[in-house]
């Protein structure tokens, strides 16, 4: 069990990651190419994403093991502002760090000649390692970053509202199931049994596309704490973005119109029907037909259900449809499963 000790000053800097995060997105996915769980949601991206690789998988696949530990400089903080952000501050790595780390994983397992030079300081080494990332990322990522952006959005905006109705309390109470709030501390599901001190350095939270089953941190406690955890997807059917131009004949009429312009940030059905003077019923049908359409997506939780935009449908509002490419069908969301924890860490982690 992971056990997230917070002081009163670490509540008030509690913070919530305003996007998905391009290398922990990067390096998670890599668990769930090579894990056979969760095939409703991850099976046509598996297959679509193999057929694009070129070996990066093999090279890569010793860094980040199935299970175990996996270095904290491929996840630096700056992902969260995209992958060209994170790609250079992970080039920027000191030698020392790098050396020491790799170093903790040649423990558990023997690392190929490439890695072992890479860890004293081999910039060709170095570069090959970010080389791969970049053109695993993509393969894998990149194409589904809309899809992704929005499943992110969609768990933003229940944490979101969560934290305006009860403050920080109520947002950590909001977490997944297999994170519980006992104040002052944060329990989750995870493969060692481990305390993490914040100290008043504040707690930043990373809802994660390709996290699975238990919350991720890292290794180095003295680092910047982070926490990625599981996003909720919805748990209605997925949204077929790849087949939105045909849908959108569905799209006719003042109140749909009305509807996709009232989500807004997100909203519960009962807001969208005080938003837009109808029933509770008929704002549930045209939200239903709106997500058909890949405009809207559907997160429920608990007895609540938040509909938020996609990223076609804030296009479609700005007028900017007529530009907007749709990706290659996305990963297929459904509700989260309940099997076993993997030890699987970043440390721990996946």
């Amino acid at each position: 069990m992971l056990r997230v000790h917070f002081t009163g000053l670490d509540l008030a800097r509690l913070r919530l990651a305003g996007d998905p995060d391009a290398l922990w997105e990067t390096v998670l996915s890599l668990h769930r190419l090579r894990d056979k769980q969760g095939e409703s949601i991850f099976g046509d991206w598996r297959s679509e994403t193999r057929a694009r690789l070129n070996g990066e998988t093999r090279l890569l696949a010793p860094l980040v093991p199935s299970r175990g530990y996996f270095p904290d400089f491929l996840t630096p903080p700056e992902g969260v502002l995209g992958l060209d952000s994170g790609m250079q501050a992970l080039r920027e790595t000191p030698g020392e760090r790098v050396h020491r780390e790799l170093g903790r994983l040649s423990t558990a397992r023997t690392l190929p000649a490439w890695i072992r030079s890479m860890a004293e300081g081999d910039e060709r080494a170095f570069a090959k390692l970010t080389g791969a990332l970049q053109a695993y990322h993509e393969a894998a990522i990149a194409p589904y970053w809309q899809h992704i952006q929005a499943q992110i959005e969609a768990d933003r905006a229940v944490r979101g509202r969560a934290l305006l109705d009860g403050g920080a309390d109520a947002l950590l109470s909001s977490l997944p199931p297999m994170m519980r709030w006992r104040a002052p501390v944060l329990e989750a599901d995870y493969p060692v049994d481990r305390d993490v001190h914040l100290n008043g350095r504040g707690l930043l939270l990373v809802p994660s596309f390709f996290c699975r089953r238990t919350p991720v941190t890292y290794q180095d406690p003295e680092l910047t704490p982070v926490l990625v955890y599981p996003a909720r997807h919805m748990s209605e059917s997925a949204p077929a973005v790849q087949t939105a131009p045909r849908s959108l004949g569905k799209l006719v009429g003042h109140t749909r119109s009305a509807v996709l312009g009232s989500i807004g940030g997100g909203c519960t059905t009962s807001e969208l029907a005080r938003r837009v003077g109808v029933s509770a019923a008929s704002a549930s049908q045209h939200a239903g037909v709106l997500r058909e359409a890949g405009l809207v997506l559907t997160l429920r939780n608990g007895s609540a259900v938040m509909h938020t935009l996609t990223p076609l449908g804030a296009a479609l509002l700005r007028g900017g449809h007529k530009t907007t490419q749709l990706a290659p069908r996305p990963p297929q969301p459904s509700i989260p499963e309940r099997s076993t924890p993997a030890t699987m860490l970043q440390s721990p982690g996946g």
